[in-house]
């Protein structure tokens, strides 16, 4: 195994066109996944990735992948690819799709990449032709596939991005309809920024002999990141979030909601303080999406609410701040979410809100991360009574006759808005979680 101090991508075994293309960008030290896992990719090895957002893994698994596209040329074949990226969403498959244009300009290698919410002629006229490089959302490839527009037999390198968000986002059926369709002789890359048993598992399924490397254990957070935490009322997260917004020091920053309709609500505040913000979820067309990230990248709308599937693929450099408004119902989350701070060698400030009815959840992320968030105490005087009385915090029971609330996620009541007698809240359609994974790929990524 390369050494991780290696000083520069020359001695990797890179070819000379991916490294002029990597001086044009200013890249000469590789991170330490890209240092471990690209001789063991130019290898032929299958490959084991442990790394969390932001260690440089896209380049981990671009950079070989194009050097041997480029080193075996051939035809890509009629309806097909040579290579297969796979990503559990759109914004997060755009970006790779970005770099490996990048990384592979000098090489005349063709690449497209396919997602829901857009138009699909475009996308069958490119899988018509054939491409080198296709990057691709599961729901909308294996729509494709069973159009008979897309064929994957001559995929020759596979590569899953963010496993572990494509298992908890239910894509797990339709990946598995998609290897069916490879050869066997494929070489296949997997990258996950966790490694729960399910992961394990399906890993086993789809690697042969597979080299690992890890950058970071699992559960590390971002060491240039400042964390605290505010216990909080529910009811005055909103006002001091926009206090906090208007602090000195605050530039790009990211705020995370636990759904759909409460980045919604939350941007709506922001802007109604006078904050300019926008939203981004999995019912945002993508033109929207692409214009909140545009707004968001060139500081014109500095703070972007959004949920945790649709910060996939924000890979924007000079987020200064990540605000957790609500804590997510997955601790790793959690190490995800912070990490969209702190990037290329920069710091970064994560603040979490926790409600009385969030505690359980912040015990869960600080047993992870093996540390004691740093605390203030916000709560009004009669909850930090109850609190230290250790008193459980009453939950008011969901409306008689009514299924389950809106945006619950899988065994999961969400508290809702007290009704009227006369009409409650309808449940949006897409927004049920125990849908199949078609559905889920509708909503998560835009199909």
């Amino acid at each position: 195994m390369t050494d991780v101090t290696t000083p520069d991508f020359a001695q990797l075994g890179l070819a000379e066109p991916l490294l002029r293309a990597l001086s044009e960008e200013g890249y000469t030290t590789p991170t330490p996944i890209q240092s471990q896992a690209i001789p063991l990719v130019l290898q032929g090895r299958d490959l084991l990735g442990i790394a969390q957002t932001g260690t440089g893994k896209t380049a981990a698994f671009a950079l070989p992948l194009l050097h041997h596209l480029a080193a075996r040329r051939a035809q890509a074949p009629r309806g097909g690819c040579r290579a297969l990226i796979l990503s559990p969403t759109r914004e997060l498959a755009s970006q790779i799709a970005e770099n490996v244009r990048a990384y592979g300009r000098h090489l005349g290698l063709t690449s497209t990449v396919i997602f829901g919410g857009v138009g699909a002629r475009p996308q069958v006229q490119a899988l018509q032709r054939g491409v080198d490089v296709l990057v691709a959302t599961p729901g909308r490839l294996l729509d494709h596939v069973q159009t008979g527009v897309a064929r994957l037999q001559g995929v020759e390198i596979l590569v899953l991005d963010e496993a572990d968000q494509m298992l908890d986002r239910g894509f797990w059926p339709a990946i598995r309809k998609l290897t069916g369709m490879m050869s066997s002789k494929r070489q296949t890359l997997f990258f996950s920024a966790t490694m729960p048993a399910e992961i394990a598992k399906i890993a086993n399924e789809l690697l042969k002999d597979p080299a690992k490397v890890s950058v970071a254990p699992v559960a590390s957070t971002a060491e240039r990141v400042d964390q605290r935490l505010i216990h909080i009322d529910a009811s005055q997260k909103r006002v001091l979030l926009s206090e906090l917004l208007r602090q000195p020091g605050i530039g790009r920053a990211l705020v995370f909601a636990r759904t759909k309709h409460g980045a919604d609500r939350v941007a709506k505040h922001l802007v109604l303080d006078g904050i300019n913000a926008h939203a981004i979820h999995g019912d945002r067309s993508q033109g929207q999406r692409e214009r909140a990230l545009a707004e968001f990248r060139n500081g014109r709308a500095p703070i972007l609410v959004a949920t945790d599937i649709a910060s996939r693929g924000i890979d924007v450099d000079g987020v200064t701040h990540v605000f957790q408004f609500d804590l997510p119902d997955t601790p790793e989350a959690y190490v995800h979410r912070i990490g969209r701070t702190a990037r290329a060698g920069a710091s970064g400030e994560a603040i979490a809100f926790c409600a009385p009815d969030e505690v359980a959840k912040l015990k869960a992320v600080e047993k992870l991360i093996a540390m004691r968030i740093p605390a203030e105490d916000r709560r009004s005087p009669a909850a930090k009574a109850e609190a230290a009385a250790g008193l459980p915090k009453a939950k008011p029971q969901p409306p008689r006759g009514r299924g389950r609330p809106q945006n619950a996620g899988p065994g999961q009541q969400r508290q809702g808005r007290p009704q009227g007698p006369s009409r409650g809240p309808v449940p949006p359609r897409g927004d049920r979680r125990d849908r199949s994974w078609r559905e889920a790929d509708f909503r998560d990524s835009g199909r």
